[in-house]
């Protein structure tokens, strides 16, 4: 064989070899995700007699992210688990008002772009503006979300810092003055601190 001839076979081994040992390019941040509800948790803290502070938590989420970038949450106000029952059926039926008002929803637009280049294991902060639909009213909630690719098809969102939500703001001191009423408490807190980590698996 000729040394030109041995010298190319040599070349072309050599690069077949080095594309064997790259790592394969992940796919993009791109289509259709929905929320993972086993892999997601929304939890929400009250303040009762002016030093008691209790945690709770909604166990009904679902949720879905399209191409556009157009986000929504939906939270089942019934699912609502604050670890005692009696308090859980007021807070359906006197805070929440389910009846009426069976679910909050979330909604938000995201730029795709901004996260085109996110391989596993990077994170980045993002500046949010999403619209709150709770108990038959609306307002808007600025925040900054910790974005995390856990994998090639699946992404965590998380609060950085907890989002406080005032009962006045969406009609709700009504129903916080009636649940202390009937738990003969001096006061329960009007502004709620909320945090969330949501996973998002691609379609």
């Amino acid at each position: 064989m000729s040394l030109p001839a041995r010298s190319s076979i040599i070349l072309a081994s050599l690069a077949l070899a080095a594309c064997s040992q790259a790592p394969a390019e992940e796919a993009p941040l791109a289509g259709d995700w929905v929320l993972a509800g086993d892999e997601s948790n929304l939890a929400f803290v009250t303040v009762k007699a002016g030093q008691v502070a209790e945690a709770h938590r909604f166990d009904g989420l679902t949720g879905s992210v399209s191409a556009d970038g157009s986000a929504t949450l939906t939270i089942d106000l019934a699912s609502v688990q604050t670890n005692i029952d009696v308090r859980d059926e007021r807070m359906r039926d006197f805070l929440f008002d389910v009846a009426e008002f069976p679910a909050a929803t979330v909604t938000t637009s995201l730029d795709p772009a901004a996260f085109a280049a996110l391989k596993t294991g990077d994170s980045l902060i993002q500046p949010v503006t999403a619209t709150l639909d709770l108990h038959g009213a609306s307002g808007e909630i600025a925040t900054e979300l910790a974005v995390t690719r856990v994998d090639e098809g699946k992404v965590k969102v998380a609060t950085i810092a907890p989002i406080i939500v005032g009962a006045d703001a969406f009609d709700l001191a009504e129903g916080v003055e009636e649940l202390r009423g009937l738990a003969g408490l001096d006061s329960i807190t009007g502004q709620v601190p909320v945090t969330f980590s949501l996973t998002f698996e691609q379609q």
